[in-house]
């Protein structure tokens, strides 16, 4: 049986402990974002501004930590990186119980995000170094599924337990990362083929030199390729890697268009006199997941170029569309149409970063990749709203479709991976 058969194979019960992992951890993260606005103003009178800090403390760390967590992982293991991550979760829900006031809420904040940042990217990396190379934007993109069903249950679980109390819901949330800590630890590790040379079975999981990329990249027409030849001077030692830079800009720019739907689509439809604004939020939402279930594949099938292509015009189509909704089944058709565009951009872009990235720093690579995520929500928030104030709702979609367009033309600059000849046996 040849390599290249064995490796097609996927290790279920491993990525069952990442995604796991990854889903509790999630949970416990977002459990306590429904009531911590009213814990902070109830127990200590802090004012907005004070709520907003830390509430949003987490996601200045996890842009600033992306980085730093995927290039510990190159060097020391997912497992490892995913670990703390998890453990750095399931202690801060425990340090909720300290009368630690606003001033002590905000560096516990920052610890978590800290604890997130580790958590999602060493998991990232992991994924893409056991999944097979011809399925790789598939679980990229069912991990990413992941992630948004944490959230998701997380503030539906948190806000449901606030009934019994503030102590009940930090205790949920240190209880579920610590689930997601015993399944991380109880995920196999699997050796992978390594590169010529090397000596199969010798590879551990934090190796990622015997992962994905050291076996071929694929390029935007489906050509199989290689990162590039020899590893590069400094692998593993740079923090903002140079295949992340064009990739992460093209998904900070689509992030526009997710922040202006998130933000604005109720008020939008409701200025029209359109009840239910939130229903095509929940319709965005399940096409979302439900494309990266059912067609989750096709970045690997035909190409990430070609599907990030695809996804940023479906993205701006969806968009313009929800702008000009006279009603409330157009704006759903929108939603959909703005759905399944954005939900197959990253897993397309990741593979990008992916085929261009150097093996020994695709940690690196995927967290500097995904940090582009977090600085475009920062970003567009404030200039989202403020296109809203100066030119009015449907602009806000109109600006998103735009961004989305702009996306397409940042991605199709991309290079191409290196294309080799096709080996036997």
């Amino acid at each position: 049986m040849s390599a290249q058969t064995t490796g097609s194979r996927i290790p279920r019960l491993a990525l069952v402990g990442v995604f796991g992992g990854l889903f509790c951890g999630y949970v416990g993260l977002s459990a306590v974002i429904p009531v911590l606005p009213g814990f902070v103003r109830e127990r200590y009178g802090a004012s907005d501004v004070a709520v907003g800090l830390v509430v949003m403390a987490t996601a200045f760390t996890a842009l600033l930590v992306r980085p730093v967590a995927g290039h510990l992982a190159d060097r020391h293991g997912h497992r490892l990186v995913m670990l703390a991550g998890a453990l750095i979760i399931a202690v801060g829900g425990v340090l909720y119980f300290l009368p630690l006031g606003v001033a002590g809420l905000v560096p516990l904040r920052l610890l978590l995000g800290v604890g997130e940042a580790a958590l999602f990217t060493a998991g990232a990396v992991w994924t893409v170094a056991l999944a097979p190379h011809e399925r790789r934007g598939q679980l990229i993109g069912l991990y990413g599924v992941s992630m948004w069903g944490g959230i998701s249950a997380g503030t539906f679980l948190g806000a449901a337990m606030l009934p019994l109390g503030y102590g009940a819901v930090w205790a949920f949330s240190g209880a579920a990362a610590l689930v997601g800590l015993l399944l991380i630890s109880a995920s196999p590790v699997h050796a992978r083929a390594g590169r010529r040379g090397e000596v199969p079975g010798e590879i551990s999981d934090g190796e990622v030199s015997g992962g994905t990329v050291s076996g071929g990249g694929s390029s935007g027409d489906g050509q199989r390729g290689t990162g590039p030849a020899g590893g590069g001077r400094g692998s593993g030692h740079r923090l903002l890697v140079r295949p992340a830079l064009l990739p992460g800009t093209a998904l900070a720019l689509a992030a526009a268009g997710y922040v202006g739907l998130a933000a604005f689509v109720v008020l939008h439809l409701r200025a029209r006199g359109i009840d239910s604004g939130v229903a095509v939020l929940s319709c965005f939402s399940a096409v979302y997941a439900g494309t990266r279930l059912f067609i989750g594949h096709l970045p690997d099938r035909l190409g990430p170029r070609r599907v990030a292509v695809w996804c940023g015009i479906g993205e701006a189509a969806g968009l313009l569309v929800v702008a000009a909704a006279p009603n409330l089944p157009v704006a759903l058709i929108g939603s959909v149409i703005t759905g399944v565009g954005f939900s197959l951009l990253h897993p397309s872009l990741s593979l990008m970063v992916m085929d261009l990235a150097d093996p020994a720093e695709q940690g690196a690579a995927i967290g500097a990749y995904t940090s582009f995520w977090d600085l475009g929500l920062a970003l567009w928030g404030p200039l989202i709203g403020a296109v809203a104030t100066g030119f009015g709702y449907p602009a806000v979609f109109v600006a998103g479709a735009a961004c989305a367009v702009a996306a397409v033309a940042v991605a199709l600059r991309v290079r191409r991976p290196a294309v080799r000849p096709a080996t036997t046996g």
